[in-house]
Formats: structure tokens, sequence, C-alpha cells
């Protein structure tokens, strides 16, 4: 159940980074309130996660997902630029994330 929370914890927190965007600086109301709302459910199940799983491996993770989903996120919605060295970069971002996971006894 932990993994499932974090991995949903890790969803939301690229809704709340993209809507973060959308925000104009917290000037738009819909998007703010996505954010705000967002934002305590992703903390919330990472912190439920937090219980069972390792703080190292369960901060890696959520952070790998939101971080890799806000670069999909850019590319695809919002026309942020491709290039090899931003590929280079996620895929590490990725091999990172599945070796933590392997590592993880939990």
């Amino acid at each position: 159940m932990a993994w499932v929370c974090l991995y949903i914890a890790g969803v939301l927190e690229v809704v709340w980074a993209y809507s973060m965007k959308l925000s104009a600086g917290f000037t738009r109301f819909l998007p703010s309130t996505v954010t705000v709302v967002t934002m305590m459910a992703s903390f919330a199940l990472l912190s439920i996660s937090m219980r069972t799983l390792p703080l190292g491996t369960a901060y890696t993770i959520w952070t790998g997902i939101g971080a890799l989903g806000a670069f999909a996120s850019g590319i695809l919605f919002l026309g942020e630029p491709v290039n090899g060295l931003r590929i280079l970069a996620a895929a590490l971002i990725v091999s990172g994330i599945v070796l933590m996971k392997l590592s993880s006894t939990y």
C-alpha cells in the first residue's frame, strides 16, 4: 500500500507543479486552487508512504516522479524544448529511481 500511496503522491506532484505554472504566480484562482489542493494531497500521501518506506527511498522516488512528469508536461503541453542533453538528464533520473526501488527491501 505504501508504494501505491507514493506513486499517487508523485503523480499529484506533477499536477501541482503544472497547475502552479498555469497559476501565473498565484494570480489565477482555479489553477492556484488546484495547486494548493493537490500539493496538500501529495504531501499527505508521501507522509503515509513514509510510515513504512525509508525516507531516502520515498523522497527520491517522489521527487523523481515529479521531476520526470514535470519535464514531460513541459514538453507535451507547454512547448518546452527537447534536446539530447535534457533527454539524457531524464534518463539518468529514471535510472536513479529504478536503482533506488531495486535497492529497497520494502
